[in-house]
């Protein structure tokens, strides 16, 4: 793959060298006027060649400045620098996927070794990654998928079903299998948050009939956003007995609204975050389990894919990936998964720190 490369290099020169003999016959002799298009077209082309970009991997996330993505942001950098390549880390400011798309069309032009993104919307970023595709950057998905033809390898925190049965089955038990219950999500568009919430709503189908789901919101991975949709959800429902909270942002804003609202211990909370998000509140009783990954170890495996790809190597599935451990790898789908779920309590939250 990266032996076509050149191809990118030599048709932006051609083009160039066209553009700057059309420019040069409009105006000749020299003027102020020629010499200001032609640096124009010069600089326009000199933007698409690469520079130095081999050892260059950009991974965006579905927005930067969060705990979670911070934690797998170090991850990342750690296993690059092992590895001798280098890391750019850029997204947008917000859960948006308009923005998202815009920023990997500025990557593009920086002509990077790998791009490794987290889709806040599988479908809008196809276009964007068929045109990477034919510049030949390789691109690889990590936490959120786009459609797999747009990308070699998606890598998975963990297996979806797996992980929406097992949030479901926590909720249940602290609900006592029956009540009205409601899900804070992310984004609508998030390809993971609505497999997790489709295997959710399976797990509750066929094993907790007397459980009613009264409505999804998004929170948009924003706590502010996620605490109003709480409280709001409080204020409509005053029979709720529980709530799921489907991104690391909304469990510690639901956990605050309920507290506001002096519901703690009557209202079950179940749902995905980090330890040091939810340490206050598992502490207190008003979370009792609540459920991730290592976000760092996701990051440092997207980054050894990152590499694999770099060098046409193939993941295998059991292969160890140093500080990850071994992970399964389904190349029929092209999807590599971490591993397990992890469940965080008041008795074991302060082992971890992310």
């Amino acid at each position: 793959m990266r032996a076509l490369r050149p191809s990118l290099q030599n048709s932006s020169h051609s083009l160039l060298r066209v553009r700057l003999q059309n420019c040069w016959s409009l105006a000749w002799p020299t003027s102020a006027s020629a010499i200001l298009c032609c640096l124009s077209y010069f600089l326009w082309g000199c933007a698409r060649l690469p520079r130095n970009s081999d050892s260059l991997v950009v991974m965006i996330p579905k927005l930067v400045g969060i705990p979670y993505f911070n934690s797998a942001r170090d991850g990342a950098a750690a296993a690059l620098h092992e590895l001798g390549l280098r890391l750019e880390w850029t997204g947008p400011t917000a859960a948006d996927a308009g923005l998202q798309v815009d920023i990997l069309a500025s990557t593009l032009a920086r002509n990077p070794g790998v791009i490794a993104v987290s889709c806040n919307d599988p479908n809008s970023v196809v276009p964007i990654l068929r045109r990477a595709h034919r510049y030949h950057i390789p691109v690889i998905t990590w936490d959120s998928d786009s459609q797999p033809e747009v990308r070699e390898w998606f890598v998975s925190q963990v297996e979806d079903e797996t992980l929406g049965r097992h949030v479901m089955d926590v909720l249940a038990a602290e609900m006592g299998k029956k009540g009205k219950f409601a899900i804070i999500t992310g984004a609508l568009t998030a390809a993971n948050l609505n497999s997790w919430m489709h295997w959710m709503k399976i797990q509750q189908h066929e094993h907790y009939p007397e459980m009613e789901l009264v409505s999804v919101m998004p929170g948009n991975d924003d706590q502010q956003i996620a605490f109003v949709e709480a409280q709001q959800l409080l204020q409509a429902y005053p029979d709720l007995r529980g709530f799921i909270g489907n991104s690391s942002a909304a469990p510690p804003a639901i956990a605050r609204a309920v507290e506001q609202a002096g519901l703690s211990g009557h209202i079950a909370i179940s749902g995905l975050s980090t330890p040091n998000l939810m340490r206050q509140y598992l502490k207190k009783g008003t979370v009792k389990t609540i459920i991730l990954w290592d976000p760092k170890k996701l990051g440092r495996l997207t980054a050894e894919v990152a590499g694999m790809v770099l060098h046409h190597q193939t993941p295998y599935d059991e292969m160890n990936v140093p500080g990850v451990g071994p992970v399964r790898v389904f190349g029929d789908r092209r999807v590599i998964v971490m591993g397990p779920p992890l469940d965080f309590t008041a008795g074991n939250v302060d082992e971890f720190n992310f």
